[in-house]
């Protein structure tokens, strides 16, 4: 069996499930991430496992698992006799992160227009709907970057994939942390552009939407955003 099939590839910012008093580690992983992204629990915060235990009503070995996860992400710092901390990362390390992206996600792009199931493109477009109403009412930021990793999915090839996974969540909390228009950006919008460029097999203009699409969020976080994460990472 590929190694890279495991149900955490593609599920590295999942939507919220309804609760059932016991939180499956996907929805606790999502809760926790989704407190992180609404700045709830940031870089300053104190806390510990057996805070988010009692935060989140949950074991703490399931906590300890979580922040081990994101810990792979590089959202949470994790030190052998520290508390848990938020990651901050810098202008190079975001830079870095959005050029990693764009390689790989053109790639993928290609890969998806190649013969597209109207299965996926349903799925993806009921991910749009959530996240344009979800922006409605704030940020769409974990439901933006789980269109990311659907269309990743849909293009068939997983070690691609899995590693677009240990990108978009870095990308996420950079969003959340320093982007301060955050919540007027409708990425929704262009996210529909691209589906449907995809559904007629352009592959040109898939490439060149999900270029401008980076492109722009880029722009947003190492411009505009660059004197606060100068500032935060100064503090």
């Amino acid at each position: 069996m590929n190694s890279f099939a495991s149900p955490q590839i593609f599920t590295a910012l999942p939507f919220s499930r309804t609760d059932t008093g016991k939180l499956p580690a996907d929805d606790l992983y999502s809760r926790i991430f989704d407190a992180i992204l609404e700045q709830r629990i940031h870089a300053a915060s104190r806390f510990t496992e057996d805070s988010l235990a009692q935060m989140f009503s949950a074991r703490r070995s399931d906590i300890r698992g979580v922040l081990t996860q994101l810990s792979h992400q590089q959202i949470i710092i994790l030190r052998t006799h520290h508390r848990p901390r938020v990651a901050a990362p810098d202008a190079e390390q975001i830079r870095q992160t959005l050029h990693a992206r764009r390689l790989t996600e053109i790639t993928l792009i290609r890969l998806a227009c190649q013969q597209p199931h109207p299965q996926d493109l349903k799925r993806l477009r009921a991910l749009i709907d959530s996240e344009r109403q979800c922006t409605a009412r704030g940020p769409a930021i974990r439901l933006s970057g789980e269109f990311h990793l659907q269309l990743a999915e849909m293009a068939g090839n997983a070690p691609l994939a899995y590693f677009l996974g240990t990108l978009v969540p870095l990308t996420s909390l950079a969003i959340a942390r320093y982007d301060a228009l955050a919540g007027d950006y409708c990425g929704w919008r262009e996210h529909a552009e691209i589906v449907d460029a995809v559904e007629r097999e352009d592959v040109a203009m898939a490439e060149n939407l999900m270029t401008r699409h980076l492109h722009y969020i880029e722009q947003r976080l190492l411009n505009s955003g660059s004197s606060t994460i100068r500032n935060c990472a100064a503090g």
